[in-house]
């Protein structure tokens, strides 16, 4: 039975009021439902059904008694349904099955190039994804919703890609269409930095409200997370410090047509290019990290400076953001103390004490799966959200007056 009675003028449903509590997972009997939200147990009665029909809620072991009859108690059913996420890279294919806390069920991953173009790229995600579903025994109905990354400036509105400088063919293609048409469920698309500082902050920083995510790769960005909302500014691009100029450049020039933006001068292959330049075997970041972690002097100076030069961008982020923490994800970090020293040497010096008293400034802690839990998280978010909740709960309304 559903909460038809619920629903008001606005087509808002009392059930995705209450279920808004249980996603903590924490279960609570119907009074105490009751009682926090004012609302009769009868009422209260009427929306758990709803959401057990849905199979999002179910009872769980009973509370303790005290007196008479034990009172049930009701929880979120986290892996009654399942999300998709997926973490598009430039070189890279990860994907992940989660239920709904984001806990991974399946995953796999896959080489690619992202400049093979949409269709091939995303028919190896149709691929991989029905697998995971198939190897995990999940019915398609049980599939909420999907997130994605990509690398590049996604129109969030539309999910689409927006002139990505590194994904030739994607500018304006319809991911999210591309991808109903095999699932029939939203397609929740955003760039990759994003999806990182939401899978970081659910990972290792779920109490902190104010975070910037910075990736530093084949490219350089980061993910804004303020006041506990992740900031996408009005056309998407918020944090998209890596075509902010640097002073320490000599006139490199960027693929985005400037000279010495951050990512031209401090990014994986930058850096790889000033260590070929002398003498030494590096291609990639992973070549960069392999000589900093074998002691090579000159790849341990240059990395030092590339910290700096990250680190004269971020300053002015932290006097315009004031986050409680700055964490440092993508290949370079992988270069470890030398890189963040870098960072924090021009950070710390050239802020104001007040806003670096409590600054953090650390290494991502969920490394190369930063970017699929980032994107479960964006799938579960809508999945989970009110307005979602409403929708399936007015579906079952109109099928029970079917």
């Amino acid at each position: 039975m559903s909460d038809i009675s619920s629903f008001n003028g606005l087509g808002s449903s009392g059930a995705s009021e209450l279920f808004q509590i249980l996603r903590d997972g924490r279960p609570r009997t119907r009074t105490e439902l009751a009682e926090q939200m004012g609302l009769a147990r009868s009422t209260i009665t009427l929306r758990i059904e709803a959401l057990m029909e849905l199979g999002l809620v179910g009872f769980v072991d009973d509370a303790v008694s005290t007196g008479g009859r034990p009172s049930s108690r009701i929880a979120l059913k986290a892996g009654s349904k399942i999300v998709l996420g997926v973490d598009i890279g430039a070189s890279h294919l990860r994907l992940a099955v989660t239920d709904l806390t984001g806990h991974r069920l399946k995953e796999a991953a896959r080489s690619i190039e992202v400049k093979s173009g949409p269709d091939v790229v995303l028919q190896d995600v149709v691929e991989l994804a029905s697998g995971l579903l198939k190897e995990s025994g999940r019915a398609m109905e049980d599939l909420l919703a999907i997130g994605i990354g990509l690398p590049g400036p996604v129109e969030h509105r539309t999910g689409r890609p927006i002139n990505p400088p590194i994904m030739p063919g994607w500018n304006g293609f319809d991911v999210p269409g591309y991808l109903q048409g095999h699932f029939q469920v939203p397609v929740l698309v955003d760039n990759d930095v994003n999806i990182m500082a939401l899978g970081e902050r659910n990972v290792a920083w779920p109490n902190v409200d104010d975070l910037i995510f910075v990736k530093v790769a084949t490219g350089i960005g980061s993910g804004i997370v303020s006041s506990g909302m992740l900031q996408r500014g009005a056309d998407g691009v918020a944090g998209d410090i890596g075509h902010i100029r640097v002073h320490n450049g000599t006139g490199i020039p960027c693929h985005c047509g400037n000279q010495d933006c951050l990512e031209a001068v401090a990014s994986g292959p930058a850096v790889a290019t000033r260590l070929r330049a002398l003498g030494l075997d590096a291609s990639t970041s992973e070549d960069v990290v392999r000589l900093v972690g074998a002691g090579v002097t000159e790849a341990v100076h240059a990395v030092r400076q590339a910290g700096r030069d990250v680190g004269e961008v971020l300053s002015a982020c932290v006097s315009l953001i004031n986050p409680s923490v700055i964490v440092i994800g993508g290949s370079m970090a992988m270069t470890g103390e030398q890189f963040l020293a870098g960072i924090r040497e021009v950070v710390y010096s050239r802020t104001i004490p007040l806003a670096t008293q409590h600054l953090q400034i650390v290494q991502s802690t969920s490394g190369l799966d930063a970017g699929v839990l980032g994107a479960s998280m964006l799938a579960i978010h809508h999945a989970m959200s009110p307005q979602r909740i409403d929708a399936m709960v007015l579906g079952l309304s109109g099928a029970a007056a079917g």
